[in-house]
C-alpha cells in the first residue's frame, strides 16, 4: 500500500495529534498532508521528523496564530491537495480533513474525532462563546456555518469507511451523515503515567481554560466547599477571570511541565471532569496512575469512567451536582488504584496500532479484491 495521512491542522501536540503521529508510526513511509503545518521542533519528533505538504493557507497573512480565521477557506483549500497517487489515504478529521478529493481506485478511511463540532450541534454555544450570537458578525458567522454543513454532509460521501473515537461519535456520525463506524479508542500514553497508590487530600483539574471545558464551574463547586482543597492546571483565555474568582482553597498553578503535571496527577484524591468531551484522554491518563476520576456523566467519559469502579458521574454541570457527588465520592467510594489502573490499560498506544493496523489492512484487502 501507498499511504497518506490527511490532518486538519498542525499548530499544536494535543489528542488528535497523538493519533495521527501513532498512525505514522504504524506506517513510517506514509506521507503527511495538512492545511497548515507550523508544528515546534520538539512536537515534530513525535512525527518522526516529517513535514506536512500543505495549502496555500500556510502562506496567509496570521496563519500561524490565528488560523481559524481561515476556516471558511479551508474547504477549498484541502480540496487542491493532490492524493491522485496513493493506495489508501487515512484522514484524521475534526474539522476539514476528511473532505480530500478521492479517486475510484482509491481507498478513504477517515479516523473521526467529531463532526465538526461548531458547524453541527454546538452551533450554537459556538456563537455564544465568540460573541457572533447577534449583528451583522453573528449572520455572516451563520452563514458561513451553514456552508460549511452543507460541504460537511457531501463530502461525507467521498469517505468509504468511518472509524469512530469513541460510540458517543459514532452516534454523532449516524446522526450526521446517517453512516455507520467502527469505534477504534485513541492511543493513550498510559506508560508514561505510572501507578501510585498513595494518594494526598487535594482534589485535581487539569486542562485548558477555555469555555466548554468548564473549569471556572468547579472552581465556583469548591468555593462552596472551603474545607476541600483544589489544585487547577492549565492556561488560556479563561485563566485571568478564573483565577480572580478563585477561593483560598483552590491554587490556581497555571500552565505546568508534564512532570508536575503528571506528579499531581498521581498524588490527587481524585480528578475532576466537568466537559462534555468526544472522548477524553485526561481523565485515563489520571486512571493510568490510580487516581479515580470523578466526572460530568456524558459524552466520552461514560466510555472511559466506570462508574463505582474506577470513579463517579455527577448527571448535570452545576455546581450542587458536582458538590454532591464529592460528598458521596467520599463517603461511599472505596478505590482501589490497580484496579483503575488496570481499566485504563485497555486505552493503550500498543493497543490502537493493533486495531488500526488490523482494520486498514482488513479493508484494504477486501478493496483490493473487489469484495466491497
Amino acid at each position: 500500500m501507498k499511504i497518506s495521512l490527511v490532518h486538519d491542522w498542525l499548530i499544536s501536540f494535543a489528542g488528535a495529534e497523538r493519533v495521527s503521529a501513532d498512525i505514522l508510526r504504524i506506517w513510517p513511509d506514509a506521507d503527511l498532508f495538512s492545511v497548515v503545518d507550523f508544528l515546534s521542533d520538539s512536537d515534530r519528533t513525535h512525527f518522526l521528523g516529517k513535514y506536512a505538504k500543505t495549502t496555500f493557507i500556510q502562506r496567509l497573512l496570521g496563519a500561524k496564530h490565528r488560523h481559524r480565521l481561515y476556516l471558511p477557506l479551508m474547504p477549498f483549500a484541502v480540496e487542491q491537495l493532490d492524493l491522485s497517487g496513493y493506495d489508501v489515504v487515512i484522514s484524521s478529521s475534526h474539522a476539514v480533513a476528511k473532505g480530500i478529493l478521492v479517486g475510484p481506485d482509491q481507498l478513504h478511511i477517515c479516523y473521526c474525532h467529531s463532526p465538526i463540532r461548531y458547524a453541527w450541534d454546538m452551533q450554537h454555544q459556538y456563537l455564544r462563546e465568540s460573541r457572533l450570537d447577534s449583528g451583522l458578525k453573528g449572520i455572516l458567522a451563520r452563514w458561513m456555518l451553514y456552508r460549511i454543513r452543507n460541504w460537511d454532509h457531501r463530502t461525507s460521501n467521498g469517505v468509504d469507511f468511518f472509524i469512530s473515537n469513541s460510540d458517543y461519535i459514532g452516534r454523532r456520525i449516524q446522526k450526521v451523515y446517517r453512516r455507520d463506524s467502527t469505534t477504534i479508542y485513541p492511543n493513550v500514553a498510559v506508560e508514561d503515567f505510572p501507578l501510585v497508590s498513595e494518594k494526598s487530600d487535594f482534589y485535581l483539574t487539569a486542562s485548558r481554560l477555555v469555555p466548554y471545558k468548564q473549569i471556572g464551574l468547579i472552581v465556583r463547586s469548591f468555593a462552596g466547599m472551603p474545607d476541600r482543597k483544589l489544585v487547577v492546571i492549565g492556561d488560556g483565555p479563561e485563566y485571568a477571570r478564573i483565577k480572580a474568582q478563585a477561593p483560598a482553597n483552590v491554587t490556581m498553578m497555571g500552565y505546568q511541565s508534564f512532570e508536575v503535571l503528571r506528579d499531581h496527577m498521581q498524588r490527587a484524591r481524585a480528578f475532576i471532569f466537568a466537559a462534555e468531551e468526544d472522548f477524553g484522554i485526561v481523565p485515563v491518563e489520571a486512571q493510568a496512575c490510580g487516581t479515580p476520576v470523578i466526572a460530568f456523566g456524558k459524552g466520552g467519559a461514560l466510555e472511559t469512567v466506570l462508574d463505582g469502579v474506577t470513579g463517579m458521574f455527577f448527571r448535570e454541570q452545576s455546581e450542587s451536582a458536582i458538590q454532591q457527588t464529592v460528598s458521596d465520592f467520599e463517603s461511599n467510594f472505596v478505590a482501589d488504584p490497580v484496579r483503575i489502573r488496570f481499566h485504563a490499560e485497555q486505552f493503550s498506544s500498543e493497543r490502537f496500532r493493533a486495531q488500526m493496523k488490523a482494520f486498514v489492512e482488513e479493508k484494504y484487502q477486501q478493496f483490493i479484491s473487489g469484495k466491497l
